[in-house]
């Protein structure tokens, strides 16, 4: 049916944009500037993918990062190539993480060692201040060393650990679980879980595990501008993405909204075909390359459709996403049981709770086993004080603030059978409590309530994420997270293969997170995809 309602010369570009998701838009402004023709087609009614500002409770006068929040992995060499008008701002605290059962928590100052000291005293975790900061001088180590890499072509196994020079270091972080050297450094469980924490956001994985998907998310982590600075977007995710497409457009890229493809014809020698939905009949589209910004599962759906050749993805296996996020609009930030600790001091880095070593341990295994952990670890940050201009006036002079709470420890199977509704309102339960569990007040009596009257609080799911975005598994890395190099025996002959976007077909690549070094608002999936393709020039 397909085949009679179509054209029969399809439109053709040079290149063609599967997703407009930050990456994709990357990709596309590049190649456009260099001059080839490029179509982006995205299923949504915006461009942007995760990385988009929203009003999640309509009339408030709040635009929230609805999905990702902060900035650290996009590369300063790609805001200047495209000549991107974005701000970022530095929060002043690192980090705050209550002791479990106490009034009392551990704050890291980024720019007071002496109050940072007193408050390791305050936890009983004096001992641990030398650790603590050795764990992060390698950590910089790692920034400082492979950081500029990211831009350039992979490097082997022994090219990167000859480049960061500590072999201390690389046997720490890249070739043993980080449970390791984590227990050598401090001693204090909540030490130790503010250290592993950055190896479990979105990964569902253990401190020792010998897959090392811990060291690897937690690479990431720390390496980005080659400090691990974690960035408030001024105007929040909506300004990073709304910035791609307006460099994207004005380099004279085409961009079709609400046009969802359904098929990616490639064969041996042959110029791929996309087809597509638009307007609510049959498209086709064909390029020179296409280049996926989808999962590489989704990818290979694609083009196991009409007049398509099968894909085998086996070098990008499926990983399921383990994160429910909780948006709020509050009236007001909470008071704390710490009386040693201000609201803004707390929820102006990222607000740790119930994330104490055996604390993630125990959240794993009751997840493994099927069952919401209790209580479920959780991480917060307050972007309305780092840049209150994602609020009204209105809201900014009555003192109002958004809270955003990502958890840990929270996979999809949680979500593989039951109602969704009921599984999304008992995890938000769950977050609440946890959150509770650390306040002077419940958490509930700050929520603001919207026009409705309903309280401004939504909760998305690994599955919400999977529904909206197209997210395989709700995993936001696309897949399993890969080292930033290439193994040493690893084929690197094409400029594909060396850029880390190559597929089992050669003139369809991968331009989203699902690419080597690709996860978190980058760009770098979409780089690397377009220096592979101009490489090739």
């Amino acid at each position: 049916m397909m085949s009679r309602t179509l054209p029969t010369d399809p439109e053709h570009f040079d290149i063609v944009v599967v997703g407009g998701g930050h990456n994709g838009l990357v990709a596309a402004a590049y190649l456009a500037r260099a001059g080839r023709s490029v179509v982006v087609l995205e299923r949504l009614d915006r461009v942007g993918g995760a990385a988009v500002s929203a009003e999640a409770f309509p009339g408030t006068g709040a635009r929230l990062s609805r999905y990702s929040y902060l900035v650290s992995l996009l590369p300063q060499q790609i805001i200047e190539d495209l000549d991107l008008d974005l701000q970022l701002v530095r929060r002043r605290y690192s980090s705050y993480t209550p002791l479990p059962g106490f009034d009392v928590g551990l704050l890291i100052d980024i720019s007071d060692d002496e109050a940072t000291r007193a408050s390791f005293e305050r936890i009983g975790a004096e001992n641990d201040t030398g650790g603590f900061a050795s764990f992060h001088r390698s950590t910089s180590i790692l920034g400082e060393k492979l950081w500029p890499t990211v831009t350039q072509p992979l490097l082997r196994r022994a090219e990167a650990r000859a480049l960061v020079g500590d072999d201390s270091v690389w046997e720490d972080f890249i070739e043993r679980p980080v449970g390791e050297v984590i227990e050598r450094c401090v001693d204090s469980d909540l030490v130790r879980g503010v250290l592993l924490t950055d190896g479990l956001i979105s990964t569902f994985a253990q401190a020792h595990d010998e897959d090392l998907q811990q060291n690897k998310c937690l690479l990431y982590h720390v390496i980005g501008g080659g400090t691990g600075n974690w960035d408030v977007p001024v105007g929040g995710m909506g300004a990073v993405s709304g910035e791609l497409e307006r460099a994207a457009r004005e380099a004279g890229v085409v961009i079709r909204t609400e046009a969802e493809v359904t098929a990616v014809a490639a064969t041996v020698g042959g110029t791929p075909v996309v087809y597509y939905s638009e307007g609510g009949g049959p498209q086709r589209v064909s390029g020179e390359i296409v280049l996926a910004n989808v999962t590489p599962a989704a990818l290979a759906r694609l083009m196991g459709g009409p007049d398509a050749s099968r894909f085998p993805p086996a070098s990008h296996p499926v990983a399921e996403g383990a994160q429910v996020k909780v948006n709020m609009l509050l009236s007001r930030l909470p008071q704390l049981r710490d009386p040693n600790v201000k609201p803004e001091q707390a929820f102006g880095g990222t607000f740790h709770i119930n994330e104490t070593y055996p604390q993630l341990e125990k959240a794993y295994d009751e997840a493994a086993a099927g069952r919401v952990p209790d209580p479920l670890p959780i991480e917060i940050y307050c972007h309305s004080l780092a840049d209150p201009s994602i609020l009204s006036p209105e809201l900014r002079e009555a003192g109002a603030h958004t809270l955003t709470v990502f958890s840990l420890q929270t996979p999809h199977r949680l979500l593989a059978s039951g109602d969704h509704d009921a599984r999304r309102a008992a995890l938000q339960q769950a977050v609440l409590a946890s959150l509770n569990s650390v306040l002077a007040e419940p958490i509930e009596d700050c929520i603001l309530a919207g026009p409705s009257g309903e309280p401004c609080i939504e909760t998305k799911t690994t599955l919400d994420l999977e529904e909206t975005l197209g997210l395989t598994g709700g995993n936001i890395f696309h897949g399993p997270l890969s080292w930033p190099f290439a193994d040493d025996d690893e084929p690197l002959d094409t400029p594909a293969r060396r850029w880390g976007v190559a597929t089992d077909h050669t003139r369809v690549l991968l331009c989203g997170a699902g690419s080597r070094r690709g996860g978190g608002v980058s760009g770098l999936g979409g780089y690397s995809a377009a220096m592979a393709l101009l490489e090739e020039d």
